[in-house]
């Protein structure tokens, strides 16, 4: 970021501190960190050399530099998530309500898109419970609900499921253990990576943002059980889209706000944590918990996957032989080009794999394989 917006500086100031506020703006005007989550069903260790754990995220790491992930077989196989370290805190908030939740728990990642908070909380949710729980994850803008859906298809996990609907449109029934809703906001936390989020940055727009911030969690409450959580979040840091905002719910909603963990060098706040640029390597995140008054109780849907009518992940092992391939045969394969497979690969429906890991679906002729990869997450860049 070369130039801060009109009235960023100050707002910034008042919200965090000026001393705190001279460290962000002189850390945003360098470049960027790249960190990854791992997928621990698929990977165990980070496939990146000299990457350094993330302090709050049991697989997540911080690399030297940016690889060309593109180009990376494992990436397509969905066996870690390219994702801002400072966003995964909101997994660490939930991972410290996890004890709190029973087998069976149902929770709602709200603004899901492009999937970074939902693969964490899936990862998290079948380490505590194996297939005993259900992950909703919602994208109302359909651009990004597709990103979402091929992320989600890429983690593979069978206890998650998406849908693109407002929320106003979830209706008054109770359905959810914990709701974690990452709110469109204006984006502070995006200035270093995206120019036109610092353009597009005025105090006009806070405002626009923190009032629909309000409507989103009043429309969406009902659907909260009581005595559930509410993991409130965004990538900016100003307090009128964040603690404000948790005030706000907690007074007209009714809840409770608990108290922020204690994780130096993370911020605390009134109402959560702020992880601010210069004081941690990632972009930058604001985090708070609520509790719905009320004492818990009722039913849970048998089926909320079902009941939501949620797309599910597609299990690329489900039809065919599994055929190990080398690297240029994947990024072949992934290109969208047909290959050709090891002399004793079977003929027939065949699944792809690298290292290991399903790729996708292919038809083998023998002196070819019909490339059954979808196109639609074909690479398109040049692979050789």
């Amino acid at each position: 970021m070369t130039a801060s917006p009109e009235g960023f500086k100050e707002l910034l100031a008042a919200s965090v501190g000026e001393k705190e506020a001279l460290t962000v703006l002189e850390a945003l005007q360098a470049p960027p960190s790249v960190s990854l989550r791992l997928n621990p069903a698929k990977l165990t260790e980070c496939p990146f050399p000299g990457a350094e754990p993330v302090p709050w995220s049991p697989y997540g790491y911080l690399l030297k530099e940016r690889p060309v992930f593109t180009l990376d077989p494992l990436f397509h196989a969905g066996c870690y998530y390219v994702q801002d370290s400072s966003a995964m805190f909101v997994g660490h908030i939930f991972r410290q309500i996890l004890p709190e939740l029973a087998p069976g728990a149902t929770v709602l990642d709200l603004c899901a898109a492009p999937g970074g908070k939902s693969t964490d909380l899936a990862a998290s949710l079948r380490e505590r419970f194996s297939d005993n729980f259900s992950l909703l994850c919602n994208e109302v803008m359909r651009g990004r609900f597709a990103v979402l859906r091929s992320n989600l298809d890429s983690w593979g996990d069978p206890r998650t499921g998406c849908i693109s609907q407002d929320p106003s449109a979830f209706g008054e029934e109770p359905l959810f253990d914990v709701i974690v809703a990452d709110v469109p906001c204006s984006g502070e936390g995006m200035f270093r990576k995206d120019a036109q989020a610092a353009s597009e940055w005025s105090p006009e727009t806070v405002e626009f943002c923190a009032a629909r911030s309000r409507r989103i969690l009043r429309d969406i409450w009902p659907t909260l059980r009581p005595g559930g959580y509410l993991i409130f979040s965004t990538c900016t840091f100003n307090n009128q889209e964040n603690d404000e905002n948790a005030l706000w719910a907690a007074s007209e909603l009714g809840a409770d706000i608990l108290p922020p963990p204690s994780f130096p060098p993370v911020k605390t706040t009134r109402c959560g944590s702020v992880l601010l640029p210069g004081f941690v390597p990632g972009e930058g995140q604001w985090v708070a918990t609520l509790r719905k008054h009320g004492e818990p109780g009722g039913v849970r849907p048998a089926d909320i996957l079902g009941l939501f009518r949620a797309q599910r992940p597609s299990v690329p092992e489900a039809g065919g032989a599994r055929v190990e391939v080398d690297r240029l045969t994947a990024l072949r394969y992934l290109h969208g080009d047909a290959v050709v497979l090891p002399a004793d690969a079977p003929t027939g429906p065949v699944i792809l794999c690298f290292q290991g890991q399903p790729l996708g679906p292919g038809k083998n002729l023998g002196k070819r394989c019909n490339n059954l990869y979808p196109k639609a997450k074909r690479i398109k860049m040049d692979i050789r």
